[in-house]
């Protein structure tokens, strides 16, 4: 562990900056909390006005605390914060954490209060926890700092889960669905505004802790991207699988997280794209974040997920739907293969259609646990689940005992369970054996879905250098100077009046105007096809300029672009952006003018290699035709799989910000693609 990681991770020394002897104020619940939950440690409420606070003996600074202290609870008005860190840093403390809002989610000023507070910070070597923060809390230490009315409650179940959220309300809130559950923590840390310490970061710190197995994220925005793909790193090295629920998955949603974090929002298809480069499951309902981690603790992601399922219901109904569910989520429960229908035999099961359905043989162990052997060794599918009826809430060990059994016997694939009746005895005995329990559908989808798409952290390919120069404002011809640099060249002519039509040119040809100012030409008639010849194209050149000065009269004008027109099988959208949360991704998808309509794509982290674009292309749907499907002619797949790989090396050009190649003229196999229009935008 790093030195920062005991002091954040587990403090015995702890100052309670602002305490308040009032204990019906929220400046008195961490001093309280602390003491209710059995902290034998140190603490030191800092007070000028009062001598004893709640019991304890007060001081009147920070510097009046006699010998070290490892953190400091700053629970302070938002006014006095920056006055404090100051003295924070004289008597090195290593870490403060900040109650406090108005910083930066509260727009311009409280952006320059927080920028201020992080300077003084970084200058004296003081680490900050939000400001935001409703604190943090070691449960296996009892540490429970924090002022989360959650605290409130008796008893806290320590556990191996380890929870970090950008959300203090919702740091008591999974705590408390936990408990409902017999789930216990490790750790629960709210980061708030993540001025200096990310969630990232204490997803690293984490990895290191010997009482977490598991890492749980409540993500309103990816702060950091870099340190949580090292953390993720790490952490699959380690065996220990990090799960994340992030908002923004909505256009509303991303407001939101926006305006509450002070965050700048990405978009979700890269942060997706970001988990799974990572090797970080990413689960999209809040009951599956407490659930899933049972499926993930002690395994790998598969090598090669099949996204199939084998089930066995005790109620047809209950079964079905789970089957449904699954299905949804785009998860085969599949009939079962020759191998399980000979263990299910042996047993005496039915094994009809999709589902075995064991009702009649109710809840025998042995019957159950023959019944998941065989369907453990069916080598079609990636995982059984076990859907229970009534038994799992009026007989819970018969009704658990088979699965019991068969988790023991270790059969090498993992085993599920739903319960489809309020089941608490079932549920936590199934925990305790290690067996992953869901009480609803489609949490239990939810997970096994996240389950299935998890992946080892990827070997980033090299983007290599591109050696090339935009001007500051650059239009098409700048992009297409900047494709050819990464290979696509697809040979164009650029002249500046329509007097200057080049000789030479192969007709008929595609004409443009040439503008830093228009990304859609044809809107305002800057677009012309088919020119059958060099009289034609300087008429139509004439003619262009004065449509768009017409409908334009801001747009700086410099020159026009034509190109042999070109007709191939299909057209493809292909993009580059720097994304704000997660850095450089790639998109290939459908193209041409209705490509923003259709959202018919495939993204990933840039750079990406051949294999990857390939994976990119079978993604989508507009672009399966070009595979030979149902006789068609075959496309030149391997040709834009280039072109992805191409593009995608724009991740080492920092000048920038994003580029598209829309539409990419895709030929017959073999005849390779055409650059039909592009663009590209300076960082």
């Amino acid at each position: 562990m790093t030195a920062l990681a005991p002091a954040l991770l587990n403090p015995r020394r702890i100052a309670l900056v602002g305490a308040s002897a009032d204990p019906t104020r929220l400046t008195a619940r961490a001093q309280i909390y602390l003491r209710k939950h059995g902290f034998d440690g140190e603490l030191y409420p800092v007070n000028p006005r009062a001598e004893t606070i709640l019991g304890e003996r007060a001081y009147p600074s920070i510097a009046a605390i006699p010998g070290p202290v490892d953190l400091a609870y700053l629970l302070l008005a938002t006014e006095h914060v920056e006055g404090v860190i100051a003295d924070v840093a004289a008597k090195g403390i290593p870490v403060a954490a900040i109650l406090a809002d108005g910083f930066a989610e509260s727009g311009g000023e409280g952006r320059a209060r927080q920028e201020r507070l992080l300077a003084t910070a970084r200058a004296a070597g003081v680490r900050i926890l939000g400001p935001n923060s409703m604190g943090l809390v070691n449960v296996n230490a009892r540490s429970a700092c924090s002022v989360n009315a959650a605290l409130e409650a008796e008893t806290l179940p320590a556990g191996r889960l380890a929870l970090v959220s950008q959300s203090g309300s919702m740091l008591g809130a999974i705590m408390a669905r936990g408990a409902a559950r017999g789930l216990g923590f490790s750790h629960l840390i709210s980061t708030g505004n993540e001025a200096d310490l990310s969630a990232s970061e204490i997803a690293s710190l984490l990895v290191d802790d010997p009482d977490t197995d598991a890492i749980l994220l409540f993500l309103e925005a990816i702060r950091r991207a870099d340190l949580l793909a090292e953390a993720a790193r790490r952490a699959h090295a380690a065996g220990k699988p990090i799960i994340a629920f992030k908002l923004g998955r909505s256009s509303f949603g991303a407001e939101l997280a926006n305006s509450h974090t002070g965050a700048l929002a990405g978009s979700d298809a890269a942060a997706d794209a970001f988990f799974r480069a990572n090797g970080i499951a990413r689960v999209t309902m809040i009951e599956a974040l407490l659930e899933a981690p049972a499926l993930f603790i002690g395994r790998k992601p598969l090598a090669a997920s099949r996204r199939a399922v084998s089930v066995m219901t005790t109620t047809g109904g209950g079964g079905a739907m789970a089957v449904d569910a699954l299905g949804v989520a785009g998860i085969e429960t599949r009939a079962p293969h020759p191998v399980a229908v000979e263990g299910l035999k042996a047993a005496g099961l039915p094994h009809h259609g999709r589902m075995i359905d064991v009702t009649l043989a109710g809840t025998r162990a042995d019957k159950v646990q023959a019944a998941m052997a065989a369907l453990s060794a069916d080598p079609d599918t990636d995982l059984a689940l076990s859907v229970i009826g009534s038994s799992a809430q009026f007989r819970p060990a018969d009704a658990v005992a088979g699965l019991v059994g068969a988790a023991k016997a270790g059969h090498g694939k993992p085993i599920a369970a739903f319960l489809v009746p309020q089941a608490d005895v079932s549920l936590r005995m199934l925990g305790e054996a290690g067996i992953p329990a869901f009480r609803t559908p489609e949490s239990c989808a939810d997970s096994i879905r996240a389950f299935l798409e998890w992946q080892a952290p990827r070997a980033v390919p090299e983007a290599g250098t591109v050696t090339h120069t935009l001007p500051a404002r650059p239009d098409e011809a700048d992009a297409r100077r900047l494709f050819a640099a990464l290979g696509l060249d697809s040979g164009v002519a650029v002249f500046a009046t329509p007097d200057g039509v080049p000789d030479g040119l192969r007709y008929p040809v595609a004409l443009k105007i040439l503008s830093p100012d228009l990304a859609h030409k044809t809107e305002v008639g800057g677009v012309a096809l088919n020119i059958p010849d060099a009289v034609a194209l300087r008429a139509e050149a004439a003619a262009m300029a004065a449509r768009v000065a017409a409908k334009a009269p801001g747009a700086v004008i410099t020159g026009f672009l034509a190109q042999p027109m070109a007709k191939g099988l299909a057209e493809a959208i292909l993009g580059f952006r720097r994304d704000p949360e997660t850095g450089p991704v790639v998109l290939v998808g459908a193209g041409g003018v209705m490509a923003e309509l259709h959202r018919d794509t495939a993204l990933r982290c840039a750079p990406v290699g051949l294999a990857e674009a390939h994976a990119m292309i079978a993604e989508v749907k507009g672009l399966k035709p070009l595979a030979g499907w149902r006789g068609l002619p075959k496309g030149d797949l391997d040709a834009l799989a280039r072109a992805i790989v191409a593009v995608s090396r724009l991740a080492a050009v920092t000048e920038v910000a994003e580029a598209e190649i829309n539409p990419l003229i895709i030929h017959a196999e073999g005849q390779g693609v055409t650059v039909a229009d592009a663009w590209v935008v300076r960082a």
